[in-house]
């Protein structure tokens, strides 16, 4: 087991190629021209990654050795679950899960952490039982942060790829640049990072990093943590330090699970008053199509019947054959601009009545409605449910059997400057209603309340930044993005004049 830093050739040293030459006049200067960006040869960063290389496989040496057996538990605790998804099932969790194994776990560590200088779990605590005496001044070093030093949310200022970053404690405010060269590639500024940042001589860098980037929007949940960090250290009078994020690390934590769990699962659909999205297809039998129509026509909200008539379809002899119409009522919690809001559709023809509503409860209350005006003249027949997989399922038959035609005729409609203009209006109208709506993200505030305080000011800047990430998404001409930088200026925040860094 190698312990010490394998020897390096100094500037002055004979060079290592046998050429008789000074290092610094041979192999080093060829480097340094065929390599003008960072130095992988001999350099703070280089020199810290082979020592942490070296360590970490001592590390789960011991840890095979020596707790082989406690893994699943560790993985329990890491989770903070008793029944935690099976770590063969989150491969990709094993970059941040397996620092936490060797260098914090403690199935024996009080349920509240103390706070003193923390020593380190089971496993490094082993390992320096026996190789304290052994290892260099860089390795206690970087042991020494990597069992001190923070794990944290990390927002990204600014980014150099191939090279480094700068990183915003999101907890604390602290600013530091670090240097990562293939890790920056993949940086981009606004996200967040759930990672531990290492101090360490002439270098600064990631020591241990969550695989996923947090998208600027889930700031919001590290933003509530950290106000109920500080109201923990009130008393005192200070602001939050780097020994108190040590000693909330299980509450930093719990937040960066819930965000990564959140981010695993596909996206919940909702209908436009907050409800599961579930398609229901209602049927019943009726007298007449007249009946039926006269006593249904009140659910239009805001439409006479002489305007629904317009669409309708008559027989021979004028009398009523058949009719669409939409299930309307007055305005809408989630969206105060609107006038009204679909709650559904209805189509009657002949002696047949089909109700189209997306939730389970709009599916009770128009059966109700309908049972209660039309009494015996409605028989129920049956109702019909799809999942949004199985109406996503269905779309994507129907695409393979008739092609792309209704996307094609949506595009031109789009391409007519006079509707664009229009579409795009309506659209930015509701937009900005979202300034006057109460977001549960925001603790059920506006966002033009939210930003009367210093932390709702950042958690709205966080939702607008994560709208604008939505907006970058490659569509179609038929696909209208609305103006973020209206809302910011509604809200009195900065306005951005240029696209997000890469």
């Amino acid at each position: 087991m190698r312990s010490h830093p394998r020897e390096k050739s100094g500037r002055n040293d004979p060079c290592p190629c046998g050429s008789g030459k000074k290092y610094k006049q041979c192999c080093l200067s060829n480097t340094d021209l065929a390599f003008p960006g960072p130095k992988t040869l001999d350099t703070p960063w280089s020199r810290q990654r082979d020592a942490s290389d070296r360590i970490t496989a001592d590390l789960l040496r011991v840890l095979k050795r020596d707790f082989g057996d406690a893994t699943l538990d560790a993985w329990a605790d890491f989770n903070q679950d008793d029944d935690p998804v099976p770590l063969n099932e989150m491969p990709h969790e094993v970059s941040i899960f397996s620092p936490y194994v060797l260098f914090e776990w403690d199935p024996e560590r009080p349920l509240r952490r103390s706070a003193q200088k923390p020593k380190g779990g089971v496993v490094v605590q082993a390992y320096l039982k026996k190789s304290a005496n052994r290892l260099s001044a860089l390795e206690h070093l970087i042991l020494e942060q990597a069992i001190a030093r923070p794990v944290s949310f990390y927002e990204i200022v600014r980014v150099h790829p191939g090279y480094g970053a700068v990183l915003r404690d999101l907890l604390i405010g602290e600013e530091t640049e670090i240097e990562e060269h293939s890790g920056s590639e993949m940086m981009r500024s606004g996200d967040v990072l759930y990672a531990q940042i290492w101090i360490l001589p002439e270098v600064a860098t990631s020591g241990r990093l969550a695989p996923i980037p947090i998208p600027p929007d889930r700031k919001v949940e590290i933003i509530k943590l950290r106000a109920q960090l500080q109201r923990k250290i009130k008393r005192q009078n200070r602001e939050l330090a780097v020994a108190d994020l040590t000693r909330y690390a299980d509450e930093i934590r719990a937040v960066y699970l819930d965000i990564r769990d959140a981010l695993s699962k596909p996206p919940k659909l909702q209908n436009t008053d907050g409800e599961p999205f579930l398609s229901h297809k209602i049927h019943f039998n009726t007298q007449s199509a007249q009946s039926t129509f006269d006593a249904l026509a009140p659910l239009a909200w805001g439409v006479d019947k002489e305007a629904l008539l317009e669409e309708a379809e008559r027989n021979p002899d004028d009398s009523l054959r058949s009719i669409k119409f939409a299930w309307l009522k007055k305005g809408n919690k989630m969206h105060p601009t609107w006038e009204s809001t679909v709650l559904g559709h209805l189509k009657i023809f002949g002696k047949t009545l089909l109700v189209e509503v997306n939730s389970a409860n709009r599916a009770k209350r128009i059966r109700e409605e309908i049972e209660k005006r039309l009494g015996s003249q409605a028989t129920h027949v049956g109702t019909e449910t799809e999942t949004p997989e199985q109406i996503i399922k269905q779309a994507k038959r129907r695409k393979a059997l008739h092609g792309a035609e209704e996307e094609i005729d949506q595009d031109d409609l789009m391409r007519d400057p006079e509707i664009r203009r229009q579409i795009e209006a309506e659209v930015q109208k509701q937009v900005e209603g979202w300034v006057r709506t109460k977001i549960p993200a925001l603790g059920g505030c506006t966002p033009l309340q939210a930003v009367a305080d210093p932390d709702g000011r950042e958690m709205a800047e966080a939702l607008l930044q994560g709208w604008e990430r939505q907006n970058e998404a490659p569509g179609s001409a038929g696909i209208v993005r609305p103006d973020i930088n209206a809302l910011r200026r509604l809200l009195d925040l900065p306005v951005k004049t240029e696209s997000p860094i890469k």
